[in-house]
Formats: C-alpha cells, sequence, structure tokens
C-alpha cells in the first residue's frame, strides 16, 4: 500500500486531469455520473472512499450531496480541498484521511450511499479485498447504495494491445493476463484487474448486499480511444454512439470487455 500512496501523492494532477483529457477519458467519468444519477438517493450523506483529488466528490456537491472524501494520499487530499474552494463548496465536502480498509473512524450504518471508485483494484490479496468490502459494507445505511469499480482485466489486457504491445513479452505479463496481478513493474502501480464474474462474485458473497447491476465504463468504447476522440467532434455521430452506448453498457459480454467496470449493490 505504500508504493500505492507514493504513486498518488506524486501523480495527484495526472489523475485529477485524467477523467476530462479527451472524449474517451470522459466516457468514464459520464458513464459512473449516469448510473450514479440513476441510484443514488436525491440527496444524502456520502463517503467517497479513496476519491483522490475530488474529482466526483465536486461532482456529488453540484447535485445536493454531502460528502465526506477519504484518501490515502496526502497530495490529493490537499489537492481536493483547493478544487473544492475554488468550486465553491467548501461546507459541502469533508476531506479526512484513511484507507478503504480500514473505515473504523466512521460509525456503522452512517452513511445514505458510499462510493469506491477504483482503491478495491489497489489492493493486492484476496482477504486484504475482503475485510475493505466488510467496511464499506459496515459504513453503508440499510437500503444505501454502494458502487464499486475497478479495472477491468480483459480491457487492461487489450490496452496493452493497443498501447505497450512490447510489455506481451515480458515475464511478468503472463501472471498479469492468468491471475490479474500486476506489482509495478512499469509506470503504473502495484493493480489487481478483475473478470467481471470475479467482481459480481465478489459482492453476491456478502450476505447483506444485493446486486443491483454491473456496467462497462468504456462499453463498446474499450480500446478505441483515437477512433471514439475522433467521432466525438461530430455532435450528432456522438449523440447517437451515446446513445448505443448507454443501451449496450450493462450487458455482461460489454461488461467484461471494459477497461473500467462498475458494480451497484444495495445493503439489505
Amino acid at each position: 500500500m505504500r508504493s500505492v500512496t507514493s504513486y498518488y501523492n506524486k501523480n495527484v494532477v495526472g489523475e485529477w486531469k485524467r477523467l476530462v483529457s479527451n472524449p474517451y477519458c470522459r466516457l468514464e467519468l459520464e458513464t459512473t455520473l449516469h448510473f450514479l444519477d440513476k441510484y443514488l438517493p436525491g440527496k444524502g450523506l456520502v463517503l467517497d472512499a479513496g476519491g483522490g483529488p475530488g474529482r466526483y466528490a465536486i461532482e456529488l456537491a453540484r447535485r445536493k450531496h454531502k460528502v465526506i472524501l477519504l484518501d490515502i494520499s496526502s497530495a490529493s487530499l490537499e489537492f481536493a480541498r483547493r478544487q473544492t474552494n475554488r468550486a465553491g463548496f467548501e461546507g459541502e465536502i469533508e476531506t479526512t484521511k484513511g484507507s478503504v480498509e480500514d473505515l473504523s473512524q466512521f460509525a456503522a450504518n452512517r452513511f445514505d450511499s458510499v462510493l469506491c471508485l477504483g482503491p478495491l483494484s489497489h489492493i493486492m490479496t484476496k482477504r486484504e479485498r475482503s475485510r475493505a468490502i466488510r467496511e464499506l459494507v459496515r459504513v453503508t445505511k440499510r437500503r444505501g447504495i454502494l458502487c464499486v469499480s475497478v479495472i477491468g482485466r480483459l480491457g487492461a489486457i487489450v490496452s496493452h494491445l493497443e498501447h505497450l504491445n512490447e510489455h506481451i513479452a515480458y515475464p511478468f505479463f503472463k501472471k498479469f493476463r492468468d491471475v490479474g496481478d500486476y506489482f509495478g513493474q512499469y509506470r503504473f502501480t502495484a493493480t489487481h484487474t478483475f473478470l467481471p464474474e470475479e467482481l459480481r462474485m465478489t459482492f453476491k458473497n456478502q450476505k447483506d448486499l444485493r446486486v443491483l447491476e454491473t456496467v462497462g465504463l468504456e462499453g463498446l468504447s474499450s480500446g478505441q480511444e483515437e477512433k471514439v476522440n475522433e467521432l466525438a467532434k461530430n455532435r450528432k455521430l456522438w449523440k447517437a454512439w451515446l446513445d448505443t452506448h448507454y443501451k449496450t453498457c450493462t450487458n455482461p459480454s460489454v461488461v467484461g470487455m471494459s477497461e473500467h467496470m462498475m458494480i451497484i449493490c444495495r445493503k439489505l
């Protein structure tokens, strides 16, 4: 976890810009917000667990939610506080340092909704991931919504084919392909990538959760960054493509091929 903290301390601005740098990257942001709007209550207290520099926290504040943003990166939290003030939400977003594996600073059943958009992919053992999920569930109110997004394994493999194909012959790639584990050898930090059935079963095995939906955040666009960015220049074509995207992004096959996937659950 120390290497993950160090990575995000050094890459705060890049992480802040990542979701808005081009139309392809915005698909992850906009699709996530689309489903948060669908499932989150109209107002309430939201925990943004591992929310980094605050991109989603600010969007939630714009939607009249009260937000507590928790993160392990001090640099990300400081950046988030500045962005929160600039956006005019100083009183709507609270920041606190901590890990999704230990939410003991929060009482059980405190939050109307809990988000964990990415951090579960940086927890490298099944046991630790299970502990983190139990903590996320514990602090969610009964009948509350829990949304968790992770990096998809198949989408990440396709991304290597497109952007990092020399890595396919490296020794680490076989374990990454077969198990989903990458230990930060090149460029990115330590990451566990998920197959869709792994993600779904992980949450279905929680006795006090009901899975509502799984979503492929890039959907059919996954791995097609250049073509998507070109298509987005034509407003009519882009609108038609987004309609197709939202019609198909919950199809199980599409979820499995996405670079990022999200699962939405209700606490019973």
